[in-house]
């Protein structure tokens, strides 16, 4: 007869929950920084959803991860040395992404090693996905903002010189006919709906995509097409502005304007990804 219950682990289950108690300890004022900058950082507001989504992914193989056997994996052994190293770097130069990331690691490497390389195998994802609930560095975060900012109203100025409207641009302030000016401050650069869809757009390719690299492909998609959904969102904001609604950057119009960012960012990972599961079948 088939074996088809997980061979039970070495450890018994108080020395199995102990090393995860302990690893939260240690990080426990890491993680309470962590959840305050969700609460006071619009831009990663998604971080109270992420550890949430990653237990839903571990749920949905739950069958599977009961059928694998559990034995010892040297390789998380490594993974747990490393992400303590980076936690120790990280404390010691108070560079906050690198001791939160050393967290999601060593948690991974944990895993790893005490119930073996087929339970990591098939928890990886869940696992990954918790990187996003991680603030970039602000030296990254507004290196990326004013290069995107300049590049929508670069193109947007471009787009509305083409259609032949009079229009004047002044670093990322677009001046339009009527003496109105829309401003592509950096709330509006596209940034912060880069963030959330990374994360969006790497569980649709993971749950879209049978294989590895139209996973990636279209995980790498999310970037161009973040930028150029944010584009049109600028875009029919200055039509509007120099139209007929020059309100259009209030609230709530203004608010609404930003859904469409994500409207048009499913729409084009949905087209992307009907392309892919043809090429890649």
């Amino acid at each position: 007869m088939q074996e088809t219950t997980a061979k039970k682990s070495a450890f018994s289950p108080l020395l199995i929950a102990l090393p995860f108690v302990l690893l939260l300890a240690a990080y426990l004022p890491i993680l309470v920084d962590l959840v305050s900058d969700w609460y006071h950082d619009a831009n990663y507001s998604h971080g109270f959803l992420v550890p949430i989504v990653s237990a839903y992914l571990i749920w949905t193989v739950r069958k599977e991860l009961a059928e694998a056997t559990i034995k010892v994996g040297k390789a998380g052994l490594v993974m747990i040395l490393i992400g303590l190293g980076l936690f120790v770097v990280g404390t010691a130069a108070a560079e906050y992404f690198t001791a939160r990331f050393s967290f999601v690691l060593t948690l991974f490497g944990l895993t790893w090693y005490l119930f073996g390389g087929e339970i990591g195998r098939r928890t990886w994802f869940a696992f990954f996905f918790l990187c996003f609930m991680i603030p970039i560095p602000y030296v990254i975060y507004y290196n990326i903002a004013f290069p995107m900012q300049l590049l929508a109203t670069k193109i947007t100025v471009g787009a509305l010189d083409f259609i032949g409207m009079t229009v004047v641009r002044q670093g990322n302030i677009i001046h339009v006919a009527g003496g109105q000016s829309l401003e592509v401050a950096e709330a509006c650069s596209g940034i912060r709906s880069l963030v959330s869809l990374l994360a969006l757009g790497a569980i649709y390719a993971y749950w879209s995509q049978k294989k590895l690299l139209p996973q990636l492909i279209l995980f790498l998609s999310t970037i161009p097409i973040a930028v150029f959904a944010n584009v049109i969102r600028v875009l029919v904001t200055s039509l509007l502005v120099s139209t007929f609604l020059p309100e259009a950057t209030e609230e709530p119009l203004h608010s609404i304007l930003g859904l469409s960012v994500f409207i048009t960012s499913f729409l084009c990972l949905f087209i992307v990804s009907a392309i892919l599961r043809k090429v890649f079948r």
